[in-house]
């Protein structure tokens, strides 16, 4: 089954500490490319994460954010250090004796003083276990979503293969018929030139010429690439890369068979196989 490289999922939770939303968006890229925006909190878990997404997604490029809002009950409370407060404020005024002055002290000027005002601390392990529970839980969104519209494309790309093969088997049956008029019309060449050829050089020159516009070695290749091209569309492994060579393979062998086509309605068929081909290739720039 293939995957498509393009997908969007959205997941979101409300605990007791605040609402966790996770969302993820993947577009198609040559490789994996993982960005994270992260709350600052989360911040020492982004190797993990990394980790999760690594996992789901093989290629492509993935921008992942998590929002946290935090419950009103729940908001870091700031606590003042009163002993600490207590003896700036002593020392204040005993300064301010010696030097014959009021002590008049600013109380930002304190708060600003490093130890008075601590944030207490929020306790994180739930909070990380409930972030990788709705990573998971998006991952998997994703992961269908890709899914459905990589089966999309893999009926796209079938039918395409159909329609290839169809022109491949033409080309095959029209094959005795441009033999025979190829030999045709130089027997009727040299009649008309009133010429006496010997006929065991008149065969071997056929036989060179019937070998120069061969084309059964291009047809079987076709043949095999389309059904490479099956079998890694049922494949459980990511197939893009391997598709998009085939797509150069199927492309390499439709221009040798125009090069070498003698016939019309052949030249014709190679050029809508490359047609098909292309087509199949800007499917498959979007395959995982």
């Amino acid at each position: 089954m293939i995957r498509s490289m393009t997908g969007f999922a959205r997941r979101e939770q409300t605990t007791t500490a605040g609402t966790l939303t996770w969302e993820l968006r993947t577009v198609n890229h040559r490789y994996l490319e993982v960005g994270c925006r992260l709350p600052e909190e989360f911040r020492g878990a982004e190797g993990d994460f990394r980790q999760s997404i690594g996992a789901s997604v093989r290629r492509g490029k993935v921008d992942s954010t998590l929002n946290f809002r935090p419950t009103a009950d729940s908001a870091a409370l700031l606590e003042i250090d009163h002993a600490l407060v207590q003896q700036l404020v002593g020392r204040a005024q005993e300064i301010a004796r010696i030097a014959g002055q009021s002590a008049a002290l600013d109380p930002l000027e304190v708060l600003r003083w490093p130890g008075v005002v601590s944030e207490t601390s929020r306790d994180l392990a739930p909070l990380l276990a409930a972030a990788h529970a709705v990573l998971a839980a998006a991952l998997k969104d994703l992961t269908e979503s890709r899914a459905r519209e990589g089966s999309r494309i893999r009926e796209v790309l079938l039918q395409r293969c159909d329609a290839l093969l169809a022109l491949v088997e033409a080309v095959a049956h029209r094959l005795p018929e441009v033999r025979t008029r190829i030999r045709t019309r130089l027997v009727e060449r040299l009649a008309q030139l009133q010429a006496q050829p010997d006929p065991d050089r008149l065969e071997q020159e056929l036989v060179i010429l019937a070998q120069r516009m061969d084309v059964d070695e291009e047809l079987d290749r076709l043949r095999s690439h389309v059904t490479e091209i099956r079998s890694a569309l049922d494949s459980s492994e990511a197939a893009g890369r391997r598709l998009d060579f085939l797509m150069q393979e199927l492309n390499r062998e439709a221009n040798t068979l125009s090069s070498k086509s003698q016939d019309s309605e052949t030249t014709r068929a190679a050029v809508e196989m490359k047609v098909l081909i292309e087509q199949m290739r800007e499917q498959i720039q979007n395959v995982e």
